[in-house]
C-alpha cells in the first residue's frame, strides 16, 4: 500500500537567510514518528538568500548527498574540493572518519534551492571520499541512477544498499518503476505535480512503500522525482 507523507506535514524552520523543510526529524525539528526511513534519514528542501550559507562545520559517519535545484551553491570541503555546484547536479560526500565543509550561495540576488540528503552508511570509519554527478541534461521521461552501491552506470558510489534515481518528466508524461519483493521505496517530488497509483502528489509531498509494487507516474506538469531504492 502506497502512504503519502504530505509537504505541509514536514518540519519547517525560517532562519531569514536560510528556510527549511524537514522530511524526517532534524534540528530543532523533532517527531518520533518520523526519524528516518530503512537508512534514509534526512530530506532537507533548503532555500538560501544570495550571499548566505552554511558556514564551516564538521560530518562523521554519514553519506551526505545534495541535490541543486535552482540557483547556485559553492562548496569548499577539507579534502581539497572547491567548486560551484549548478542546477541538475548531485554531490556525494562519505564523511566516513570526518570531514569539514562549508555551503555558500555565491549569488548576489539569486536564491539557491537544493535538497539535502543524509543516507546512513553499512558501516562506520570509512575514508572520506567526494563525487558528482551532472545530470542537468538528463533525457526527460527515463530513470537516471545518481547513487548505488556499487557504483553501476556512472552512479555515484555509497556505502548502503541503497539506489537514488531521478526522473524529470514532461506534461502528460509517464514512467513505471518496479519495486522488488524485499526492497522498499522512498519517492520525494522536488517539483511539479503528479499522479502516482491513482494518488495525487504536489511539490514537497512524498510516498512511501515496500515491494513487490509497480509504481506508475503520470506528470500533470513539468516534474522533478527523486526515488530512493532501499534494503
Amino acid at each position: 500500500m502506497t502512504q503519502i507523507r504530505r509537504s505541509n506535514e514536514r518540519g519547517h524552520a525560517n532562519h531569514g537567510w536560510l528556510e527549511s523543510y524537514h522530511t524526517f526529524s532534524f534540528a530543532n525539528y523533532y517527531d518520533p514518528e518520523w526519524m528516518g526511513y530503512r537508512s534514509l534519514r534526512v530530506i532537507n528542501d533548503d532555500i538560501v538568500m544570495p550571499g548566505k550559507g552554511f558556514g564551516t562545520h564538521p560530518h562523521q559517519d554519514m553519506e551526505i548527498i545534495t541535490y541543486v535545484l535552482s540557483g547556485q551553491l559553492e562548496h569548499k570541503d577539507s579534502m581539497g574540493n572547491g567548486r560551484v555546484i549548478q542546477p541538475g547536479d548531485f554531490q556525494y560526500m562519505a564523511a566516513g572518519t570526518g570531514i569539514m565543509h562549508s555551503e555558500f550561495n555565491p549569488s548576489s540576488d539569486e536564491a539557491v534551492h537544493l535538497l539535502q540528503i543524509w543516507i546512513q552508511p553499512n558501516k562506520n570509519g570509512v575514508t572520506p571520499r567526494y563525487a558528482e554527478r551532472q545530470m542537468a541534461d538528463a533525457a526527460a521521461g527515463q530513470w537516471h541512477l545518481a547513487a548505488s552501491k556499487s557504483g553501476r552506470d556512472d552512479s555515484m558510489a555509497i556505502h548502503q544498499d541503497a539506489d537514488l534515481s531521478l526522473a524529470r518528466l514532461d506534461p502528460s508524461q509517464e514512467i513505471e518503476y518496479q519495486l522488488a519483493a524485499d526492497r522498499h521505496a522512498w519517492l520525494h517530488l522536488a517539483e511539479g505535480k503528479i499522479e502516482l497509483n491513482g494518488q495525487s502528489l504536489e511539490a514537497g509531498d512524498a510516498a512511501y512503500l515496500s515491494g513487490p509494487e509497480t509504481l506508475q507516474l503520470k506528470a500533470n506538469n513539468s516534474s522533478q522525482v527523486l526515488l530512493f531504492d532501499l534494503k
